[in-house]
């Protein structure tokens, strides 16, 4: 018996594929920073735990294949207070980020066709475009450009008669890259121009740090018919275990295509469709909060990271990762070091290897991606450690 030609292209996923490693260095004692995985220490709110706590139904009914009526409700009310105005109709809960980017992958693509990411890219992208039978066509970025992409030349050299969507976090994850609105029009124009569909993965969307303005792919009303937004409680709220996504668009037939998917899998869990209705009604305050303290975690970060000698790295404007391209020979075997060879005072740290975030061969074996989850003052002591492991693994090669 064999498994599908689909299922045997697909890879593990290179963030997480070293905590095998890193768990048997911390049973020999040694602290381990873990800055490889976007998950938040930040407390999710309480009232989700507490809306769900209040729940007092005999029976935990299935809910409707589209969403709990409140939850759907409050998530319209969240982009109105934004100027972005969406009907019921437009809004598709889903079984957290990763399924809505799968089923509105399976709602465009036929094997053969593509869609265009700008790489870097967050890896999970070739899961579940692999799903469908299509493919990934990068648009390829650099950090010496602090990972621009946004421009209608580089873009257009990338669309094929196969190519069917543009797709692209804003913020991005693995860059931290933000976009203006300007940049957004850039990207419509030429979707409109090429009849693409737009992906638009905004799930760090408040994401945006020293006085930047958050920006929407709904901002542009315009290109409504061809935009697709994504998005998600995971990081918005520190909720990743709740699993509660979102689909919004007012594009009729999409939304008929997400509902035949959608009803397939019957519906989300009921639960947390409850708490995450509390979690839209914060007020923005709480997210003026979560920034300011994200944004200092990226700065201890990105000022020891700074002080390597021959690194390459931008600020990045927001999400909360960092990518840096280092004074090493290949991302992956440095660490490996850092988890089997070095530790300073007991401790090591982890990150993950590029390489892994790029579709083109050989791009990324020197760079690094950190996720800035820890608090300032771990962040900084992590950097500290990559700055002083390269030391150790360049003097030892």
């Amino acid at each position: 018996m064999k498994l599908s030609e689909k299922v045997a292209s697909m890879a593990l996923s290179p963030i997480r594929k070293f905590a095998p490693i890193a768990k048997e260095r911390e049973e020999q004692g040694v602290k381990i920073y873990y800055l490889n995985i976007g998950q938040p220490d930040i407390e999710t709110p309480s009232c989700f735990v507490e809306a769900i706590q209040s729940f007092d139904e005999d029976v935990i009914e299935y809910a409707n294949s589209q969403g709990l009526d409140p939850l759907v409700d409050a998530i319209c009310d969240y982009f109105e207070s934004y100027g972005m105005h969406y009907e019921k109709e437009d809004i598709m809960i889903t079984n957290g980020g990763s399924e809505a980017l799968s089923m509105v992958y399976n709602c465009i693509l036929n094997p053969g066709d593509n869609i265009l990411v700008p790489e870097p890219y967050y890896t999970n992208y070739d899961a579940f475009v692999a799903m469908t039978s299509g493919y990934i066509k990068p648009i390829t970025t650099s950090p010496e450009e602090g990972y621009f992409f946004a421009d209608a030349e580089k873009i257009e050299k990338c669309i094929d008669e196969n190519t069917k969507a543009i797709c692209l976090p804003a913020p991005g994850n693995p860059t931290g890259r933000t976009l203006s609105l300007d940049d957004i029009r850039v990207i419509c124009e030429v979707a409109e121009k090429h009849d693409l569909w737009i992906i638009a993965d905004e799930v760090y969307r408040e994401f945006v740090y020293d006085g930047g303005e958050m920006t929407s792919f709904g901002m542009l009303p315009e290109f409504a018919d061809r935009v697709v937004i994504v998005d998600s409680i995971s990081k918005r709220y520190s909720s990743c275990g709740a699993r509660i996504g979102f689909i919004v668009t007012k594009n009729k037939d999409m939304q008929e295509g997400l509902m035949k998917i959608a009803q397939g899998r019957l519906c989300v869990p009921t639960l947390e469709q409850i708490g995450a209705t509390e979690l839209f009604r914060l007020p923005k305050s709480y997210y003026d909060e979560v920034c300011a303290e994200y944004e200092s975690r990226r700065d201890a970060a990105y000022a020891e990271i700074s002080k390597i000698p021959g690194v390459v790295c931008q600020k990045p404007g927001g999400s909360f990762y960092l990518m840096a391209k280092l004074p090493v020979d290949n991302a992956e075997d440095f660490l490996l070091f850092m988890l089997h060879d070095f530790e300073d005072n007991g401790e090591t740290v982890m990150f993950t290897p590029a390489e892994g975030f790029y579709a083109t061969e050989g791009l990324g074996k020197e760079e690094i991606r950190i996720a800035y989850v820890l608090n300032a003052k771990d962040m900084a002591r992590s950097a500290e450690l990559i700055r002083l492991g390269i030391e150790a693994y360049n003097n030892r090669k």
